[in-house]
């Protein structure tokens, strides 16, 4: 049995599907019915429902964007850094792996070759750093808090999109601020993150960590273009100058802008596609003909 946490979000339920998918039997615990922020709590509920791996797809992005992070810093931290915590204890104490959804927000740029970051560079963005949303150095802390864990998974997903209309999606994203800062970013399409996921516990690969985005990286415009050529052929894209202006006019946080290296999935056989191919195959699936615009 696989135990999740949050899985009734937007990535958890993702996982959540796909287990249903390929007939894994798993169950969803919610806080109001078990504090999973109490290590007791949390190791009594996977001794109690035979937990033999947990999936930790739980945290604080905030709403409608990071920019909340900075003002529910609270929250913020305890989803993000502390919670990861309390699942390697709990794990730990009765002998069960797990995995944690983590994030590509805690680097920034690319190296130096142009080339993106894997698994084993230190990150760049985050509170060790001198420059770095109060999100970023969470998702970090939470990755150092489970550092030399021998038997998790750490998945790092970057801005996710699927074929569904909703808050979370970077398609619907796009669509509905009236105007857009240009970057280059590597994403992951929700679908092949959940797949991802699901294959490394199943087929039981190795442990650490897995930057779990579809190889590549694309630019805000290129995805626009996608864009007005599929589903949004009616609405304008408006773009700021440079970041500056961006963050003088529409941020209050710094946000994360990096290309990571997804050599290391596809080198297990995860099924990440290509990002052109996953954007273009998503926008030829769109589930509504519903355009937002703003």
């Amino acid at each position: 049995m696989i135990g999740i946490l949050g899985g009734h979000g937007f990535i958890g339920s993702a996982i959540a599907v796909e287990l249903r998918s390929q007939g894994i039997p798993y169950r969803v615990l919610r806080r109001s019915e078990r504090d999973y922020y109490q290590t007791d709590d949390l190791s009594a509920w996977l001794r109690e429902n035979h937990i033999e791996f947990l999936i930790n797809s739980a945290g604080f992005t905030g709403k409608p964007n990071v920019d909340a992070c900075e003002v529910q810093k609270t929250q913020c931290m305890l989803g993000n850094a502390v919670l990861p915590g309390i699942v390697r204890e709990a794990c730990e104490s009765i002998g069960i792996p797990f995995g944690h959804v983590s994030s590509g927000c805690i680097y920034t740029g690319c190296k130096l070759d142009g080339s993106g970051f894997t698994e084993s560079d230190p990150p760049n963005f985050c509170f060790r750093t001198n420059h770095c949303s109060f999100y970023s150095g969470c998702k970090s802390l939470g990755e150092e808090i489970i550092d030399g864990c021998e038997s998790c998974y750490v998945w790092r997903l970057r801005i996710p999109f699927d074929e569904f209309d909703g808050q979370r999606n970077y398609f619907s994203k796009l669509m509905r601020y009236s105007t857009l800062l240009d970057a280059t970013n590597s994403l992951s399409h929700l679908g092949d993150f959940a797949k991802s996921c699901v294959i490394c516990v199943v087929n039981q690969l190795p442990f650490g960590i897995y930057n779990l985005t579809n190889p590549g990286s694309v630019t805000t415009r290129e995805v626009t273009e996608m864009l007005s050529q599929t589903i949004a052929m009616d609405h304008r894209f408006r773009f700021f100058a440079d970041e500056v202006e961006f963050m003088s006019l529409a941020a209050v946080a710094p946000r994360s802008n990096c290309i990571l290296d997804a050599s290391k999935a596809v080198s297990h056989g995860l099924p990440m596609r290509p990002i052109r191919d996953a954007l273009q195959q998503t926008l030829a699936n769109w589930k509504t003909e519903t355009v937002l615009s703003k």
